[in-house]
């Protein structure tokens, strides 16, 4: 699913009009990233978890040259699954 088809599908759910909808998506995606940006992990009941992880720096290559080069650290966002939607979507 797309952005595009992720908006039709809270425009029919919701009663909400198409440019409402946007705006609501584009919100919570807005507020997600700024929550992140700061810091803050991001808990949406029923839903999941969105975290910081911090990879510190360490040592590759290139691999077309071989040439030792070093990655340098970075935050990475992860997403923990809640367990009602695990359970939602997994059969059984």
């Amino acid at each position: 699913m797309n952005k595009k088809q992720l908006i039709d599908a809270m425009h029919g759910r919701s009663g909400l009009t198409k440019q409402q909808s946007a705006a609501a998506l584009t919100s919570l995606i807005e507020a997600i990233t700024r929550s992140l940006h700061e810091g803050d992990a991001v808990f949406i009941p029923k839903f999941g978890n969105f975290s910081l992880s911090y990879h510190p720096a360490k040592r590759g290559r290139n691999p077309q040259t071989g040439e030792e080069i070093e990655i340098a650290g970075q935050n990475k966002v992860a997403f923990k699954c809640a367990k009602a939607l695990k359970d939602h979507i997994q059969p059984g």
